[in-house]
């Protein structure tokens, strides 16, 4: 695609961008670097009918085995600044949670000390609503810069127009976090960094390492009944197909080995989901998103509103 050219290649392998790292290429990924230039894979898209996948730090993405036809889009060289001024921090999309939660904390400013043990970015923490430990985006979310793809318009978007709710937003595919405003709080240093070390030690202990994509499944009932409960209870434990498996350290985590293809993974969700539903009457929600499989609808969620 000319328009893309200077920041854009073709077949692509997505597997290196994502914790589960399987899957196939995207058909084009590119790697914008100003706020033009992803204009410029708006363009392609509307000219094209391509969808667009924007790829932050992969943590709840399953790539097909096929890959992604379409444009994807990492966001790694226009949207990865932090901007502190007091208690306020402007973070990039393509910022790591636990570089900024440890940022921050050193620098005596609390609230944000739970995304130390989230593999994520900025971006897909604000879609996803992320959080742990007892907090969420939600919690400090001022509000975010959104490019929607389908006009082209860049502008701002107070939190309160997202809809943010427990592990979800109503922003749509076609709307693409530059970056968001966070109002943290004065703290100790000292107190922020041990309450990181401290995450980071229950983390270790009671998570495991490895490829996965974290939690898989949305707590049911949430601060009531947890997904890994409901599927530990019905001795899910150790379940396997092909190369993927129901860790045994943590029900709802589904570990890939070297082996493992996107479809195992995809096979084993399945299966968790169906017993789960069939012995308790709960429909898990996965948090993981499914790229690329031919049997499954894209997002067709209008957006927020401007």
């Amino acid at each position: 695609m000319a328009v893309l050219s200077g920041f854009a290649t073709a077949d692509e392998p997505l597997a290196p961008y994502t914790t589960y790292k399987l899957g196939g290429p995207a058909t084009v990924f590119a790697t914008p670097r100003t706020v033009d230039e992803l204009r410029r894979v708006a363009e392609a898209m509307r000219a094209s009918g391509l969808p667009v996948l924007v790829v932050g730090r992969g943590s709840n993405l399953l790539v097909a085995d096929a890959g992604f036809p379409g444009i994807a889009v990492s966001l790694a060289s226009l949207a990865d600044a932090v901007e502190i001024d007091g208690t306020t921090v402007v973070a990039g999309a393509a910022v790591a949670l636990p570089v900024l939660a440890r940022r921050t904390a050193a620098l005596g400013l609390t609230g944000f000390e739970w995304a130390v043990g989230v593999p994520g970015s900025i971006g897909g923490a604000v879609r996803m609503n992320a959080g742990g430990h007892g907090s969420d985006m939600a919690a400090s979310l001022v509000g975010v810069h959104v490019l929607d793809l389908h006009s082209g318009h860049h502008g701002w978007v107070e939190a309160s127009r997202l809809h943010l709710r427990f592990r979800g937003s109503e922003l749509g595919d076609h709307q693409v976090v530059i970056d968001a405003t966070l109002q943290l709080a004065h703290g100790d240093a000292a107190t922020a960094e041990a309450t990181l070390t401290e995450i980071v030690r229950w983390r270790r202990e009671h998570q495991p390492g490895g490829q996965n994509a974290g939690s898989v499944f949305v707590n049911p009932v949430p601060g009531e009944l947890a997904a890994a409960q409901l599927i530990d209870g019905l001795g899910l434990r150790g379940f396997t197909i092909g190369g993927a498996h129901v860790s045994e350290k943590h029900a709802n985590f589904i570990q890939a080995t070297e082996a493992a293809t996107a479809a195992d993974v995809r096979a084993v969700i399945e299966h968790v989901r169906d017993v789960v539903f069939e012995a308790t009457g709960f429909l898990l929600r996965s948090e993981v998103r499914l790229v690329g499989f031919l049997d499954v609808e894209g997002d067709h969620r209008e957006g927020v509103a401007w």
